[in-house]
């Protein structure tokens, strides 16, 4: 994707950066219990789209890195992948 693309993506994403040829975005949660059902669910996300992201999890945290490996940088599935990771926690 072209910068402009990108930019133009990430404002349709709520809390995202840009790390480089990453996005990411750190989720906040009230106890472990609720963490973990967040990363599973990400993790079923993953395996439906076939696109994986990096987490990093802790007590009441987890952080979720999207980046496309076999495009060398930031691909519309990224973009995609985030906002249904986002559409989880939507009331």
């Amino acid at each position: 994707m072209l910068d402009t693309e990108i930019a133009a993506s990430m404002q349709n994403l709520d809390g995202w950066s840009r790390d480089g040829n990453t996005i990411v975005k750190t989720y906040h949660f009230a106890n472990y219990h609720e963490t973990m059902a967040f990363v599973n669910a990400t993790a079923w996300i993953s395996h439906r789209t076939d696109h994986h992201p990096d987490l990093t999890v802790g007590y009441n945290q987890c952080t979720v890195a999207y980046t496309t490996h076999s495009a060398g940088g930031l691909s519309r599935k990224d973009f995609a992948c985030a906002a249904r990771v986002d559409a989880l926690l939507a009331l």
